[in-house]
């Protein structure tokens, strides 16, 4: 029977049942059994449809189309289950088709329908786009289609590979929660969770950079409900231990993978020695590099990743040499050929130590190898030149990079704004940020945060007006870093109150302060001599939750000590230990400088000792300190033998102290090399430093003598006699 004819016979049967819209969810909802001529009507278009479809005869189909209901879509799809292409193909066209006859879009049974076909011929791809695109322009939860999915799962004779690709889809588009409840709630309907979509999600969460708490709660959770790890599940655990440089605990993941069975991939290794790398590690990074081969049996082999990872671990050691030596000893042995991520990664480490012509070297090496350098080698080689005062060099360098079509990005404009700043080019780097905003090329507040930090540095916070609505005119919020530079200018400047409405406004822009703006409030309000407040600010932070550091307790110690309140200092210093954080050189120099002051100098002398006994090493602050104070106080021979004790536990003094305090005593009492370290022709501060070798043999002599006499109560039992 022609289609025309049929689709006639079709209207005269039964017209309201053709164009009957559906909703979505509408499948889920009881309905009343259709009429017999109803069901006969629809079984006969869907044959004609299904021959037409055969055939791939598409006008054909035209015709029928306003016969074409959603119920009709969907038994055309299982019908076409075992031509799973064809299946889609139809799916498209039905969409296609709707969208022309303004129609509601196929309802969500029918995309889940073919949903289950595509799954069960393993077309992932597909599938994955259709249920992203159900959840990200369709607005469906991914809880409801999870629900739909379950329904039409019966008549599909689809696996449940189908819930884990939802699973899949939602870490895909970075929903890591909705990936969760989709796991949780097939955990309530008992429904098996695969170790894919356990990986899956876990892949997710670091993807997303939410490692921690959230991932090992999650690992855990895999793990109690009895899912067989893979190898990718080990590689997760072990990415994740590296990330927080617990590299202990990653290689004892590594060691219970090896004892299950579970051979380790290329994977393993490269997240293994990049973790080792990142900790600085180099050397067990190059071990565990050289015994690769042994640990894998054999099978597995280095590649280009494994060999850039120790490359990059040498450049960030600041040892680019020996990564270059090692890329052409390794890579040539492997028979890998060096790649962009390789030169890049050498031409950024030899600028970096400030080696420009190794640096431009490899740069010509990456040209002459028919390699097209991109904007990452270009923005180290200008950080580099404008680093070294080479600011012809870089314009240079920046119309090459126009005229070999590596566009500038928003790290480009950061570089080229500090450049001009570092060299002095204030007027040039506001007339840079003026045009990559005309260019469009500003993407976040760094530019413009480069600029702020230089005027507050100056204290020239006018200018600071024009740069925070420059970057208002650009659409960009200022950020944390931007609000705590204004408020560290301003309090530099003694503007604590304007300081703190800038606080305020941070407030209410929901951008939480932390601990970087709470110090230089607290520093700003020390040196306004107002410590009450600023210790009312330290309870504050306290309150909040955030961890106090050794520079919030020396600014209050400091305030506390330069107002002659030594009671509050102590105890402030006596609480910094009880909460772990142990004093570092400058809040022993600010103590041993308080004490000297009010004349308890065996005090100080007890300071400076568990300083030496901490493993702390006093420097050249706690020399002047203790020789200004001891020059004043003490003879000359106290004064030298202090000096002595210093020096000889590897204090470097300060040069002006030695020659306005120490040296003219030395003169005065003609004080010989023969007993002591401090000689006639010792005159200056490098003759200290640069000891002969006949020196270095009186050093052991006077170390040894020092020890015997037991130096330290000589101090005291020569105090105690005057």
């Amino acid at each position: 029977m022609p289609a025309a004819s049929l689709l006639r016979l079709l209207l005269r049967s039964n017209p309201s049942q053709i164009f009957q819209p559906k909703a979505f969810l509408s499948h889920l909802q009881p309905r009343p059994p259709p009429p017999a001529a109803a069901v006969f009507c629809e079984q006969v278009v869907s044959e004609a449809i299904f021959l037409n479809l055969r055939c791939r005869r598409w006008h054909d189909l035209d015709r029928l189309s306003p016969a074409i209901t959603d119920c009709l879509v969907r038994r055309v799809i299982l019908r076409c289950r075992q031509s799973p292409q064809l299946a889609l193909d139809f799916f498209r066209w039905s969409e296609e088709n709707r969208q022309q006859r303004r129609l509601p879009p196929v309802c969500l049974g029918t995309h889940c329908a073919v949903i289950h076909v595509l799954i069960a011929a393993r077309m992932f791809d597909e599938s994955l786009q259709l249920m992203k695109r159900l959840m990200q322009q369709g607005g469906i939860a991914p809880l409801d289609l999870l629900a739909s999915l379950g329904h039409v799962h019966s008549n599909c004779w689809s696996d449940l590979a189908v819930y884990d690709a939802l699973v899949r889809a939602c870490t895909q588009i970075g929903a890591s929660g909705d990936a969760y409840s989709v796991i949780r709630m097939l955990k309530c309907k008992g429904i098996r969770v695969s170790i894919h979509s356990w990986n899956n999600l876990l892949n997710c969460i670091l993807m997303l950079r939410q490692e921690g708490v959230e991932f090992w709660t999650m690992y855990e959770e895999m793990l109690a409900s009895d899912c067989a790890e893979n190898v990718k599940s080990f590689n997760l655990a072990v990415l994740a231990l590296c990330r927080e440089f617990r590299l202990l605990e990653a290689f004892s993941v590594f060691s219970r993978m090896m004892k299950k069975g579970i051979p380790p991939n290329v994977f393993t290794f490269n997240i293994l020695i990049d973790g080792c790398c990142r900790k600085g590690n180099i050397d067990f990074a190059f071990e565990l590099f050289n015994q690769l081969g042994c640990l894998s049996g054999l099978n597995v082999e280095p590649n280009c990743v494994t060999l850039n990872s120790i490359v990059n671990g040498f450049c960030k050691a600041r040892n680019s040499a020996m990564g270059e030596r090692f890329m052409r000893e390794k890579l040539s042995s492997f028979g890998i050929e060096p790649d962009l991520k390789t030169y890049s990664t050498l031409v950024d480490g030899f600028a970096r130590e400030g080696k420009l012509d190794e640096a431009l070297r490899l740069f010509v090496e990456m040209l002459d190898s028919g390699m097209v350098p991109n904007t990452t080698v270009y923005n180290s080689l200008l950080t580099g030149f404008f680093k070294q005062g080479y600011v012809e060099d870089a314009w240079s360098l920046l119309l090459d990079m126009a005229n070999d079509h590596a566009s500038p990005d928003h790290f480009t404009c950061s570089i080229l704004v500090d450049g001009c700043l570092r060299n002095g080019l204030v007027k040039e780097a506001f007339r840079i940020l003026e045009k990559i905003r005309e260019e469009n090329l500003i993407r976040d507040p760094v530019s413009h945060n480069v600029l702020i930090n230089h005027l507050c540095k100056h204290l020239k916070l006018k200018g600071t007006k024009r740069v925070l609505a420059n970057m208002i005119t650009c659409g960009l919020a200022p950020d944390i870093f931007t609000y705590s530079t204004l408020i560290d200018g301003y309090c530099k400047d003694n503007r604590v109150d304007e300081a703190l409405q800038i606080y305020d406004a941070m407030v209410k822009d929901e951008r939480k302060p932390n601990l970087v703006t709470y110090n230089t409030i607290i520093d700003g309000f020390c040196k306004e001599d107002s410590v009450e407040i600023a210790r009312l600010v330290m309870d504050e932070m306290r309150r909040d939750g955030l961890p106090l550091d050794v520079l919030t307790y020396n600014m209050l110690v400091n305030a506390y000590c330069s107002k002659g309140k030594a009671d509050e200092a102590f105890a402030l210093c006596i609480q910094m230990r009880r909460k772990g954080i142990m004093g570092n050189e400058s809040t022993y120099n600010v103590l041993i400088n308080f004490l000297c002051k009010a004349g308890l100098f065996q005090q100080a002398k007890e300071l400076l000792k568990e300083m030496f006994d901490r493993g702390l090493h006093p420097d050249q602050i706690t020399y002047t300190i203790l020789m200004t104070w001891f020059r004043r106080n003490f003879n000359a021979n106290d004064v030298i033998e202090l000096h002595d004790f210093m020096v000889l536990r590897g204090v470097i003094p300060d040069e002006y102290t030695y020659n306005t305090v120490v040296s003219p005593l030395l003169m005065s009492e003609k004080i010989h090399t023969k007993n002591s370290l401090c000689s006639g022709r010792m005159k200056n501060h490098e003759e200290i430093v640069k000891l002969t070798e006949e020196e270095e043999e009186l050093f052991t002599e006077a170390r040894t003598l020092l020890r015997s006499c037991n130096f330290s109560e000589k101090m005291i039992d020569t105090e105690q006699k005057q």
